[in-house]
């Protein structure tokens, strides 16, 4: 039997979750937060598109303007067409 390079990894975080349970409830809501900000955006309905490739585009493209309009608010319009110009 072998073991994942990177298993100790895994194990260590499953260990601070067991000792510190309220870590993960505040992650599951950090999470929830986009998700449910996003199916508002969506109108809280079905995709618009059909067929797996064609759904995973149009959700994309939800995460990245959630993405730019979170960026924009914390830095600002200047500062964000400043970032991307970098």
């Amino acid at each position: 039997m072998r073991r994942w390079d990177h298993e100790a990894v895994i194990d260590a975080m499953q260990v601070r979750l067991e000792n510190y349970p309220a870590m993960m409830r505040v992650r599951r809501q950090t999470v929830e937060h986009p998700f449910r900000t996003l199916k508002y955006w969506m109108g809280s309905t079905h995709f618009l598109t059909k067929t797996l490739p064609r759904v995973s585009t149009e959700m994309s493209l939800h995460v990245l303007a959630y993405n730019l309009k979170r960026m924009m608010s914390s830095f600002g319009i200047a500062g964000l067409l400043e970032a991307i110009r970098a």
